[in-house]
Formats: C-alpha cells, sequence, structure tokens
C-alpha cells in the first residue's frame, strides 16, 4: 500500500515536471523572437523585455490551455500584442490632447512623467490603477488582491485618474 503511494506521488511529480519542461522548453524557443516583435512594436528594449516577460508570465499561468492549442506561439504573440496595445492606451489616455508622441524619445519622457506622476498618488489609488489599467485585471481581480470590495477599486480608479490628468496635461512631474 505505501509502495502504491509512492508510485502514484512519483509519477504525479513526473507528470508535473513534463509539464513545466514543456513550458520550459517553450519558453526557450519563442522568447527572443516575442522580445523582437514587442521591440518592433515599441522601439524600446527595456519595454520590448518588459512585454515579453509578461506575455510569457500569462501564457504560463494558461499553459494547461495553451499547450493544447494549433499555434501556442501564436497566442503569445497575441497577449504580446495586445500588452503593448494596453500601453500605448495608457499613455494616450493620460496624455494631453496631443496625444502619445511619435518618436521614442518622446515617449520614453512621456513613461517618466507617467511614472512621476503616479508616484504621487496615496499607495491604494495607485495599487487600483496599476492593477486594472496596466495589468489588465478586472475589479474583481484587483479587490482580492488588494483586501477591498471591487466598487472601492472603481472608485480609487476614478479619484486616481482625476489627480493624475491635471498634472499630465500641465507637463508638471
Amino acid at each position: 500500500m505505501d509502495t502504491q503511494r509512492i508510485e502514484t506521488l512519483a509519477t504525479a511529480e513526473a507528470a508535473v515536471d513534463r509539464v513545466s519542461l514543456t513550458f520550459e522548453a517553450f519558453f526557450e524557443r519563442e522568447y527572443a523572437p516575442l522580445v523582437r516583435l514587442a521591440y518592433l512594436l515599441s522601439g524600446d528594449r527595456a519595454e520590448a523585455e518588459e512585454i515579453a516577460q509578461e506575455a510569457m508570465a500569462r501564457v504560463c499561468e494558461r499553459w494547461d490551455r495553451v499547450r493544447d492549442m494549433e499555434s501556442p506561439g501564436g497566442y503569445a504573440n497575441r497577449v504580446a500584442v495586445n500588452l503593448y496595445r494596453r500601453r500605448r492606451r495608457l499613455l494616450r489616455r493620460f496624455l494631453p490632447a496631443g496625444g502619445a508622441a511619435a518618436d521614442p524619445e518622446d515617449e520614453a519622457v512621456a513613461r517618466s512623467d507617467i511614472a512621476s506622476a503616479l508616484r504621487t498618488l496615496p499607495t491604494g489609488e495607485r495599487a487600483a490603477l496599476v492593477l486594472v489599467v496596466w495589468m489588465g485585471l478586472d475589479a474583481s481581480e484587483a479587490g482580492t488582491i488588494l483586501g477591498v470590495r471591487p466598487a472601492s477599486v472603481r472608485s480609487r480608479i476614478h479619484r486616481a485618474k482625476q489627480r493624475l490628468r491635471p498634472l499630465l496635461e500641465d507637463g508638471h512631474e
């Protein structure tokens, strides 16, 4: 009986290792092309690395479903493109009417301005805004992480946006 339990545990551990190694092999094969894609989209190496890392983290979270897809690499690419688009929307949302700058240097300055403005927010507002707007979680998921109700998350985001808009429109840091 104990031998059977040990064999069952060993089999379960081997299955976990196979899944883990399979994702590791996928990561090894797809990470560099994912960084290249993100770089071609963003024009910024650091941002490309962040996008690729976040995309791979999301693929890993869903690996049980992703590994059975016809094109797991295609799925990772879609995740990366969506993350890039979300970042662009964030920049446009908080930049003056002229919108996000076309050249990478101006976009880097804009990102720096946004980061500086975010640091002025109370921690709860900043956390809610980052989790929902930047990370793409819904208010319920963010509420679970923050230990508050979804309505509180939405209120914090609203207040954060009200505080940020004048800072970013006036060009203050």
